[in-house]
Order: structure tokens, then sequence, then C-alpha cells
């Protein structure tokens, strides 16, 4: 689970992560302690929209213009932004809305933006991502894909830039995801309750460490915390330049392909974490562990499901994977 947030972190292109598992295992809190692992991002100073004024793709329409006019824009660096989505979000709080009192008196658009406008070039979570209403679900599949959230009120369009990594959780008891929201995560992670009790006892003595005194508890680990963010940050700078060969690469599609997976999103999908997670550990070559260590979190969720298997999704993805990468247990 941690390295699924960490590998999005350093390639926001994988997709997300979609987190499932037993009800307090600590998904959500791991997924809100990854926003102060988070580098900083330059944005265009009071925009609404975090524009980045070297990108065209992750600009507001007014920094556009003011580019095209060759007008002098502010910057300052602020924490990548990690924005929740509630439950019970309506549609307007979302997407935004358009003043239409002020669109008819003085004839211009003023935009209110929402979630979706605050969440570019950052990490938008769900929590019980599976209890979503179906409408919400629709507009987040529609701008994870585009990068792009069109708002039309009253003859009244805006558009905006909403490119954003998509974090969800939720407890499979509770409902299952619709397929086509689950094909959109781009990593997978399942989390189970511990079951060793020096472990559990370590987690409640921990637990109980930090309600007793949470600064002392934070600056114990802060040094450990900084080493995480230097990683995280090195592993970006490094990513570009991350090799992997045409073997290795004929494999991952070979194993999506005998796995019967549906459209080529695994297979794009298992590359970038593959060049992700050797960049977080200072490489430039992919290499046979770093597949291993990404395969399962990036392609159990696509398998089709049949009720009369036995054998758990992810054990299927790493027999395949052994198997056509001749890997011996």
């Amino acid at each position: 689970m941690k390295l699924a947030l960490q590998l999005n972190v350093i390639d926001p292109k994988i997709g997300g992560v979609m987190i499932m598992g037993d009800r307090g295992t600590g998904k959500s809190t791991t997924i809100r302690a990854i926003a102060d692992l988070l580098p900083e991002i330059e944005i265009v100073k009071d925009d609404p929209f975090n524009s980045d004024k070297s990108d065209l793709d992750l600009m507001g329409n007014e920094v556009r213009e003011a580019i095209q006019n060759n007008e002098s824009l502010e910057t300052e660096l602020i924490k990548i932004p990690m924005v929740d989505l509630p439950l019970g979000a309506t549609e307007d709080r979302v997407c935004g809305t358009i003043d239409i009192e002020k669109a008819l008196t003085e004839g211009v658009k003023a935009f209110e933006p929402g979630l979706l406008a605050k969440a570019n070039r950052g990490l938008l979570y769900v929590d019980e991502v599976n209890l979503l209403d179906d409408h919400l679900v629709d507009i987040l599949l529609d701008s994870a894909a585009s990068g792009w959230n069109t708002v039309e009120r009253e003859g009244i369009s805006i558009r905006h830039p909403a490119r954003f990594v998509l974090v969800g959780s939720g407890n499979p008891e509770e409902g299952e995801l619709r397929p086509q929201l689950l094909d959109r995560f781009g990593m997978h992670a399942e989390i189970r309750t511990v079951k060793d009790p020096i472990l559990r006892v370590k987690v409640v003595e921990e637990r109980t460490s930090f309600d007793q005194d949470p600064m002392v508890w934070i600056n114990n680990y802060e040094s450990k915390q900084q080493e995480l963010r230097d990683r995280i940050v090195s592993a970006q700078q490094l990513l570009p330049t991350v090799q992997m060969d045409y073997d290795l690469r004929v494999k991952i599609s070979e194993v999506c392909s005998q796995l019967d997976v549906d459209g080529l999103r695994g297979d794009i999908v298992t590359n970038r974490a593959a060049k992700a997670h050797a960049a977080y550990n200072g490489r430039d070559t992919v290499t046979i562990e770093d597949i291993s260590k990404i395969i399962t979190l990036c392609l159990r969720h696509r398998l089709r499901k049949d009720p009369l298997e036995s054998i758990d999704s992810g054990d299927k993805v790493s027999k395949v994977f052994k198997e056509i990468f001749e890997i011996e247990d």
C-alpha cells in the first residue's frame, strides 16, 4: 500500500491507487499521511487551479491569456495539494458552479471553483469510494481520463484543467466497485488484518505513544520522513532517464495476454510503475525484481471475475509472472 502511494507521487501518470481491505487496518490514516511526504510545486500566485505557467495543459484560461499577452506572472511554492472528496458532496461542490447573477448583471463569467479545481496537479482522495453516488463517479471518470473539467450552466461553459492522482479506499463488505471505475485506478492494493501478535502489540504501542504526545512522536520520526521526501524528489528527477529492455516489455505484455486482461491499460501502467520503482531505488535500468514488486499491484484488479475460481487474483498474477519470467519458487 505504501509502495503504491509513493510510486504514484513519483509518477502521477501511473493513474492512482485503489486500496481495499478490512475495516480498522489504517487505510485512511496511511493515505492522509502521504501528504506529509509530498514535495513542493511552483504555481501561479492566487490562481484557483494551481496553474503551471510553463505547461499549457496545466493552466487555466486567465493564466494562458496573461502569458499570450506577455504579462509577468508572480509564482509561489506550495505543497502538492491533497483534497478529500466527502461522500455527501454535491455535483456543484465537486465541479464548481457559475455565478449566474454576476454573469447576467456584469456580463462576466464568474466561476466558483470546486474540489476538482483544488485537486489539479495534486491528489484527490475518496474514502469509501464504493459508496459514492454513480453520477459523481461518472464525473470523476471523465475528469481523470481527460485531465479537464467542463461546467455547463445556463448556456455558459467553463473549462479548466483537472489533472490529479485519484486515490480511493473502501471495504469490500460494503459493496463492489463498478468495473469501469476499478479499471481507471492504476494500482490496486488489498489490505488484510495483521495476524502476528507481536506486530499487533507494536502498532498499539505506537498509537498509544502518539496519543500521549503527538509532537514528540512526530519529532522522533522527522529524520526518516525527510529521508523519504529526499528519496522521492531524487526519484522524480531520475525517472525520465530510466530505461527498460525490449525483452522485459515483451514479457510484461505476455503476462497481460495470458491473464486475459482487457485493453492495454495493464501493459502501460506496469511499464510506468516498474520505471518508477527503479528510480525510487536509485537505478536507471529496470530489473526483473522491479517488475516482480509491482506487477500484482498493477494487474490484480483487471482480471475477469470468475465466481468458481478458488485462487486469489493476486496469486494468479504472481503465478503467471513466475512462469513467463522463468522464476523458480
